[in-house]
C-alpha cells in the first residue's frame, strides 16, 4: 500500500499574529513548531520565514536561516521553502530563500489569482501590530500575479538545482496552465499537485470541487502525477480525508488553518499533524515517512541542497509593532 504523505505548512505569508498566539512568528516559534510537527508523523515541512522584529512575512534568506539550520538538525522531514511568499511580494522576492539555500522541492503557484483577505479584518478591532490591518485591507485590490513568464523564471531559476515542485492548483484552470508547461519544457513529471481550495479568490472547498479537480487531472496527466489536498480554513481535515480516500496526500497546518474544531483554535502544528493522522490510521492508511516522501515524490536528498545543520544561528530579536517594508500590497 502507497503510504500517505502528510505536508504541515508551519506559518505561511496570510494568517497575521492577532489571529492566533499559536501562530509561529519568531525564528525560534517557527523551528519549535515545526519540529514538534515533524515528530508528530509531516514528513514536509512547508516552510515560509517572518521579519523576527515584525513578524510580517518575509523573503529574505537571512531570515530563513535563523531557523533552517535547526530544523537541518533536528528531523530528516523535506523541507520544503515557498515561492509564493506572500500576496504583497514580488517574484524576486519570493525566489530570494530558494535560489540560497536549493532545497529538495519548493512550491509553485501555478496561476494568477485574486487572492482576496480582507474579510479577515473586519474579525478584530485590537491589532498586535500596526501593519495587520492595513495589510490585510489591502489585498481587496491586489492581485496575486504568477504569470507564464514569472512560473518559468522560478523554473529556470530552480530546475538547475535539482529542486521539484509542489505544484500549488488554486483554480481548475491552473491545471490547464501546468499542462502548457509541461509541454513547453518547463517541468518534468511526473508532477506533485498540491490542490489549494477555499482561498478568496480560487475555488471553493466542497467534495464536488475535489473530485472535479482529480478528474481533469487524470484526464491531463493520466498516471503522471500525485497529489495532496490543502483545505483552507473549517474544510481542513474534511477534505484532508477525502483526498486520501480518493488515493491522495494531505496538507494541514497553521498555514492553512488556525482551527482544529469548530470556533476552537488550534493549540500547535503538531495537534493538526496529530488530529489527521489518527484520521489517517482509521482510514487505514500508513503514514509516510520522510525517506518514503523522497522516493514517492523524486526528490535528490537533503545532502544535495544547501541546507546545514551547522550554521550559528543569533538569537533573534523579539518581534515589535511596526510597519514593515512592503506590507501593504
Amino acid at each position: 500500500m502507497t503510504p500517505t504523505i502528510i505536508t504541515c505548512a508551519i506559518t505561511g505569508g496570510v494568517h497575521t499574529p492577532t489571529m492566533s498566539d499559536a501562530l509561529p512568528v519568531t525564528p525560534d516559534q517557527i523551528a519549535a513548531s515545526a519540529l514538534g510537527a515533524a515528530r508528530a508523523g509531516a514528513a514536509i515541512l512547508h516552510l515560509h520565514a517572518r521579519d523576527p522584529v515584525t513578524a510580517a512575512p518575509s523573503g529574505d534568506p537571512a531570515h530563513y536561516a535563523l531557523y533552517l539550520s535547526r530544523l537541518a538538525a533536528g528531523t530528516e522531514a523535506v523541507l520544503n521553502l515557498t515561492t509564493g511568499g506572500s500576496p504583497a511580494m514580488s517574484v524576486p522576492e519570493r525566489l530570494r530563500a530558494a535560489s540560497q539555500f536549493a532545497p529538495e522541492m519548493c512550491s509553485l503557484n501555478m496561476g494568477s489569482i485574486n487572492f482576496a483577505l480582507h474579510p479577515l479584518a473586519d474579525r478584530f478591532d485590537r491589532w498586535k501590530h500596526d501593519w495587520e490591518e492595513p495589510f490585510l485591507r489591502g489585498t481587496e485590490s491586489n492581485v496575486f500575479r504568477n504569470s507564464f513568464a514569472e512560473i518559468r523564471q522560478i523554473s529556470d531559476t530552480l530546475r538547475p538545482h535539482g529542486t521539484r515542485f509542489e505544484h500549488e492548483v488554486y483554480d481548475v484552470g491552473h491545471l490547464y496552465n501546468l499542462k502548457f508547461c509541461l509541454e513547453q519544457g518547463f517541468f518534468t513529471g511526473p508532477v506533485f499537485l498540491q490542490f489549494v481550495m477555499g482561498v478568496l479568490g480560487g475555488i471553493g472547498a466542497d467534495v464536488e470541487n475535489l473530485v472535479f479537480l482529480k478528474r481533469t487531472a487524470d484526464k491531463l496527466f493520466g498516471d503522471g502525477y500525485r497529489f495532496s489536498v490543502a483545505a483552507a480554513g473549517r474544510q481542513q481535515m474534511r477534505l484532508a480525508a477525502v483526498a486520501a480516500q480518493l488515493g491522495g496526500h494531505v496538507r494541514v497546518g497553521l498555514e492553512d488553518s488556525l482551527h482544529i474544531g469548530p470556533g476552537q483554535l488550534a493549540r500547535s502544528n503538531a495537534e493538526q499533524v496529530e488530529r489527521i493522522a489518527e484520521i489517517l490510521t482509521l482510514q487505514g492508511h500508513r503514514i509516510a515517512t520522510p525517506d518514503e516522501a523522497r522516493a514517492l515524490l523524486g526528490l535528490k536528498g537533503r545532502a544535495a541542497t544547501r541546507i546545514s545543520p551547522t550554521s550559528t544561528l543569533s538569537t533573534p530579536a523579539a518581534p515589535q509593532g511596526g510597519q514593515p517594508e512592503g506590507a501593504t500590497p
